[in-house]
C-alpha cells in the first residue's frame, strides 16, 4: 500500500470513529454517576489483572525504560486511580448550596480526541480512558507509531470488558490505520469536542489550529534545587530514585539539580555515594551530541536507557550499580542539551551563590523549556518554599519529594494523573493535573433570591445617607439587604461624623 492510499484509508477511519463515538455519546450522556462508576471499576480491575503482561509488551515494543516500573505505572493508573475518582461526583448535580440557592451541574464535552506518547503508552491509555468514561465522554485515540502493538492489545482488552458491562459500543475506539493526516482528521472532525494530547510535540500546532480547546502535557525541564537547610541525604536519594524511576522518562523528573554554594561539596559527595557520575568536560560534549537530532528534536535512542548503556554509547565502561550521569553546567540556552528535557537518567548541575541567585538560575531553566510544568525544592526554609511557590513559572512546585513521583500524585496528594496540565504558559487551558473535573462543562443554576427593586432602593438609600446622614431604612429591603445596608451605612456615617471623605 502506497502512503497516499494509506493517508485516505487513515483519515476515512478517523471520520468513522469519532460518528460512531457521535452517537455512543449520546446514550452516555444519559447514564447516571453509578452507572459509569461500575464500568470505570470493570476496566480498571482488568488494567489491573494484566498490568504486568502490559509493562512487558510495552518494554519490548518500545524499549523505553523498565518494565518493572512501567508494571508500577500501570497499577497506579488502574486500581490506585479507580480509589481516588470512585466516589468523586463529576455528572449530574455535582454540587448544591442551599442556603444560597445554586446548583452545579457536571455536562460530559462529549467525543475527545487523544494522543499518546511512546514514553508511557500502557498507563496513560488506561488513565485517559478512565476519567473520560467516568466523566460520560466518549474518546478516540491516536497511538503512538512505536508503541501501536501494546496500546491496541490494552484499548481492546478495556473495550471488551466495559461493553460487557453496558458501555454503548463505540465509546471508545482507536485509529489502526497510522498516518499523521489520520491524526488531524481526528482533532479536525466537527463532532470532536476537545483533544487530550501527552507528549508528541510534532502535532501541538496541528491541535492548536483545529480551533478545540487543548490539554496538553508538554515537555518538562524541572530543576532541583537543595537550599542550605536541606536534609542533603534525602533530597539527593529523592533525586536519584525520581531520575532512575522508568529511566527518567516521565516529564516531571528532575532535569536539573541547582544548589547553593556553600553546600555543593556535601552534595557532590552524597550524589557520588549514592550511585552518580560526574561527567568530564570532554565526555559531556559527546553525551551531549547524542541528545538531540538535527531538527533539534530529542533522539529516541537515549530515551529510557540506563546510565550505564548511555555511558557506553560513548565508549565509557562505568560500575553496573551507577545510577546517574552528571554534567556541571553554568549557561543556560537552547542550544545547550543539558539545559534541556532529557528523558534519561542525566542531569546537569549548577552551583549559585545563594537562593536568590538560585531562584533566577530555576526561572531561566524553566523559561528556556518546560514553562509551566513541574519544578521541585529540597528545603526546611519556610520562607524560601513559599518564595519559590510564589515566583516559578510553573503549574506544580513539589516540596521534599522525588518530582517524577510527586508530579503525578504517587508521593504527594496531588490528583493522580498522567497528563500534567503545563497552563496558559505551557499551551495548556489547564494547569491541573488533568482528572475528570477537567472533562465536563459544569452548567450554573440560580434561583431568584432578590428583585431588581432591592437593588435600586439601596441604591438611593446610600445617596440619601450621603446627603442627609440619615439611617432610616425602607421597609420593602429584605432582611438580608437591610443588614448589609446597616452596615454600609454605619460606616459612611462615622466617615461623615470624623470629616472624612467618603
Amino acid at each position: 500500500m502506497n502512503r497516499i492510499d494509506n493517508d485516505l484509508l487513515s483519515v476515512q477511519e478517523a471520520r468513522i470513529l469519532v460518528e460512531n463515538a457521535r452517537e455512543a455519546q449520546k446514550t452516555l450522556a444519559a447514564f447516571p454517576q453509578q452507572k459509569l462508576d461500575n464500568i470505570v471499576g470493570h476496566m480498571a480491575n482488568e488494567a489491573c489483572r494484566y498490568a504486568r503482561e502490559f509493562a512487558i509488551m510495552s518494554y519490548e515494543e518500545t524499549g523505553f525504560g523498565k518494565w518493572q516500573d512501567k508494571f508500577i505505572k500501570n497499577i497506579f493508573a488502574s486500581d490506585f486511580l479507580y480509589k481516588k475518582i470512585r466516589n468523586m461526583k463529576v455528572v449530574g448535580i455535582i454540587d448544591e448550596d442551599k442556603d444560597n440557592k445554586t446548583m452545579d451541574i457536571g455536562v460530559p464535552v462529549g467525543v475527545i480526541a487523544a494522543l499518546l506518547p511512546s514514553t508511557n503508552p500502557v498507563s496513560t491509555t488506561i488513565y485517559k480512558i478512565m476519567i473520560a468514561i467516568k466523566s460520560g465522554n466518549a474518546i478516540v485515540f491516536s497511538p503512538h507509531p512505536r508503541a501501536k502493538k501494546t496500546t491496541g492489545k490494552v484499548i481492546d482488552s478495556l473495550i471488551r470488558t466495559a461493553e460487557a458491562n453496558g458501555l454503548p459500543s463505540g465509546a471508545i475506539g482507536y485509529l489502526r490505520t497510522m498516518a499523521a493526516s489520520g491524526t488531524v482528521e481526528l482533532m479536525n472532525h466537527k463532532d470532536t469536542a476537545l483533544i487530550l494530547a501527552t507528549g508528541v510535540p510534532k502535532l501541538l500546532k496541528a491541535a492548536y489550529a483545529s480551533g478545540k480547546p487543548v490539554i496538553y502535557g508538554g515537555p518538562g525541564n524541572g530543576p532541583a534545587f537543595i537550599e542550605r537547610s536541606a536534609d542533603i541525604r534525602q533530597a539527593v536519594a529523592d533525586i536519584i530514585t525520581s531520575k532512575t524511576f522508568d529511566n527518567g522518562i516521565v516529564s516531571a523528573s528532575e532535569q536539573s539539580i541547582v544548589v547553593e554554594e556553600c553546600i555543593a561539596d556535601q552534595v557532590r559527595q552524597e550524589l557520588r555515594r549514592m550511585g552518580a557520575y560526574f561527567l568530564s568536560g570532554e565526555e559531556a560534549d559527546q553525551l551531549g551530541k547524542l541528545f538531540l537530532r538535527p531538527d533539534g528534536s530529542m533522539n529516541p535512542e537515549i530515551v529510557g536507557k540506563s546510565a550505564v548503556e548511555l555511558a557506553w554509547k560513548i565508549d565509557i565502561r562505568l560500575p553496573e550499580n551507577t545510577k546517574v550521569l552528571i554534567s556541571e553546567q553554568k549557561y543556560v540556552s537552547d542550544t545547550n542539551p543539558y539545559s534541556r528535557e532529557k528523558l534519561c537518567p542525566v542531569l546537569a548541575f549548577y552551583v549559585e551563590k545563594d537562593w536568590i541567585f538560585a531562584c533566577e538560575k530555576c526561572i531561566e531553566l524553566l523559561v528556556n523549556e518546560g514553562r509551566g510544568h513541574t519544578l521541585v525544592i529540597h528545603s526546611k526554609n519556610e520562607k524560601v518554599i513559599r518564595e519559590f511557590a510564589l515566583k516559578k513559572p510553573v503549574s506544580r512546585v513539589l516540596v521534599n519529594t522525588p518530582a517524577a513521583l510527586g508530579g503525578i500524585g504517587v508521593t504527594t496528594n496531588l490528583f493522580p494523573a498522567l497528563t500534567l496540565g503545563c497552563g496558559a504558559a505551557g499551551g495548556s487551558f489547564t494547569s491541573d493535573n488533568v482528572s475528570p473535573i477537567n472533562l465536563i462543562n459544569i452548567r450554573k443554576v440560580g434561583y431568584g433570591v432578590r428583585k431588581l427593586e432591592d437593588i435600586t432602593t439601596t441604591e438611593q438609600a446610600i445617596v440619601s445617607a450621603k446627603s442627609s446622614g440619615s439611617c432610616i431604612l425602607p421597609k420593602q429591603l429584605s432582611p438580608e439587604s437591610t443588614r448589609d445596608l446597616q452596615a454600609v451605612l454605619e460606616k459612611l456615617l462615622e466617615q461623615l461624623a470624623q470629616g472624612t471623605k467618603p
